[in-house]
């Protein structure tokens, strides 16, 4: 609540949009402050986390469903649904507000809960560490790309690729032709582009649909990839260092048994 107004914690709505980065929507916020504004109030909390000053902010029910609109991500329409479904919920009195505190206990035990929540998002940050050098990799890349490209690009090769999306159920084989799995398609990490073309023989325009990883599917892999290089070095480093602690420089070598 802020004014007596329902609002939306930005890295909530974040969340729920499907954004990598939950932090990331400030960005967006932003870019759009002005519209906003037009809108009511832009409610912020300044908040410290991990020693480094930052700004939340609280959307009311239009800013939310603005910038929602916005973000253009395939949970967009649904997250916009639930949005007013919500409010209008809170509207009619069928939700609960949270209890404003009255007495500095409250307050306290108030901000304890909201810094669990703070503390449970950073752990999740860190679980996706790798994403970030994926994104900023894939920043430059183009949006579609067929396998043989995305594996040129990722620097796995071709069949790595298809190992892996056939392997983890994004795409399969029939009748010698990829398609889309469903759980690619839920995720959207593939998808059919259809290709208009002049048959070769008659003229005639056809179409043919191509099988082509997403921007997201691409991001996806290069997250996999980082990570499992990640563990990959670390391994290597802890056996190098097992090497070295087993073999003192200066080490006799073992006498022949007599």
């Amino acid at each position: 609540m802020h004014d007596g107004e329902l609002r939306v914690l930005d890295t909530d709505l974040a969340t729920r949009l499907g954004f990598d980065r939950p932090r990331d929507i400030r960005k967006l916020i932003k870019r759009y402050e002005a519209e906003l504004g037009k809108m009511g109030t832009c409610a912020t909390v300044a908040r410290v986390i991990r020693g480094n000053e930052t700004e939340v902010y609280y959307l009311n029910k239009k800013q939310a469903i603005f910038i929602t609109a916005k973000s253009e991500t395939a949970e967009a329409t649904e997250i916009t649904i639930e949005i007013i479904e919500k409010f209008d919920a809170y509207e009619r009195g069928e939700v609960v507000t949270p209890a404003v505190p009255t007495s500095f206990r409250e307050a306290l035990l108030l901000a304890a809960d909201q810094q669990e929540r703070i503390e449970a998002q950073d752990r999740e940050l860190a679980i996706v560490t790798p994403k970030a050098a994926a994104h900023d990799y894939l920043a430059e890349l183009p949006g579609d790309l067929g396998v043989r490209d995305a594996g040129r690009e990722l620097k796995v090769g071709q069949q790595w690729v298809t190992d892996y999306i056939d392997g983890h159920g994004w795409s399969c084989v029939e009748g010698g032709k990829r398609k889309p799995a469903h759980y690619g398609l839920r995720h959207g990490y593939c998808r059919f582009v259809r290709k208009p073309y002049n048959h070769p023989y008659t003229g005639e325009e056809m179409v043919k649909e191509a099988f082509r990883l997403t921007g997201k599917g691409i991001a996806r892999l290069a997250e996999i990839i980082a990570a499992t290089k990640a563990k990959n070095d670390a391994k290597s480093g802890l056996r190098n260092l097992a090497k070295k602690a087993g073999m003192p420089p200066f080490a006799k070598k073992a006498e022949a048994v007599s």
